[in-house]
C-alpha cells in the first residue's frame, strides 16, 4: 500500500511539471569578479556562481571569458507617510545595484544595467530597536533577491557579437 501511494504521489508530481532548479547555464566558462567595493553582494554572487553553475570564478581578468563589474550599490530609505503629529509612520527601503558584464575587449554580455528592489516598512517610535533589526533583515533579504535576479540576467546573457571588420 505504501509503495502504491508513493508511486501515485510521484506520478502526480511529475504530471504537474515540477522540476528541480538544477544548475544555471552561463554563456561563459570563466568569470572574473573584481575585489568588491560591495563585499556582501559580490561574495553572495561568487558563492552562487560556484555552487549553482559550471562557470569557474577566476582571480585574474586575463584568464576570464567575462568580467562582472559592479559600478554602484546604494541603499536608501524614503519617507512614505507621516502621522498627524508629523512623525514618520512608513518608510520605503530601496536597494539599487548597477552592473555590467563584458568580455574585456569591448563586447558586452550584459550591458550596463540597474536592478532596483523596494520594500515598505512601518515605523513606530516606541519600537526603534526592533524596527532597526527588521530593516537590517529586509536589506539582507533584498540582497538575496538581488543575487537571484543578477543570476537570472547572467543566465540570459548573450555572447557579444564580434566586431565587424
Amino acid at each position: 500500500m505504501r509503495i502504491l501511494l508513493a508511486l501515485a504521489f510521484a506520478a502526480l508530481l511529475a504530471g504537474c511539471g515540477f522540476q528541480m532548479r538544477g544548475t544555471a547555464e552561463l554563456p561563459f566558462k570563466t568569470l572574473y569578479l573584481p575585489p568588491a567595493t560591495t563585499p556582501g553582494i559580490a561574495l553572495d554572487l561568487r558563492r552562487n556562481i560556484q555552487a549553482g553553475t559550471h562557470t569557474k570564478v577566476v582571480d585574474n581578468p586575463k584568464q576570464a571569458d567575462a568580467v562582472l563589474e559592479f559600478t554602484r550599490e546604494t541603499r536608501d530609505r524614503l519617507i512614505l507617510s507621516l502621522a498627524a503629529t508629523g512623525r514618520v509612520r512608513e518608510y520605503q527601503l530601496r536597494y539599487n545595484v548597477d552592473f555590467r558584464v563584458h568580455d574585456g575587449k569591448g563586447g558586452d554580455f550584459v550591458p550596463a544595467s540597474t536592478v532596483q528592489l523596494t520594500r515598505d516598512i512601518t515605523f513606530n517610535d516606541s519600537d526603534v530597536l526592533s524596527k532597526e533589526t527588521e530593516e537590517q533583515l529586509l536589506y539582507r533579504d533584498m540582497q538575496f533577491d538581488m543575487v537571484q535576479l543578477i543570476m537570472r540576467r547572467l543566465a540570459a546573457a548573450q555572447p557579444p557579437k564580434p566586431a565587424a571588420q
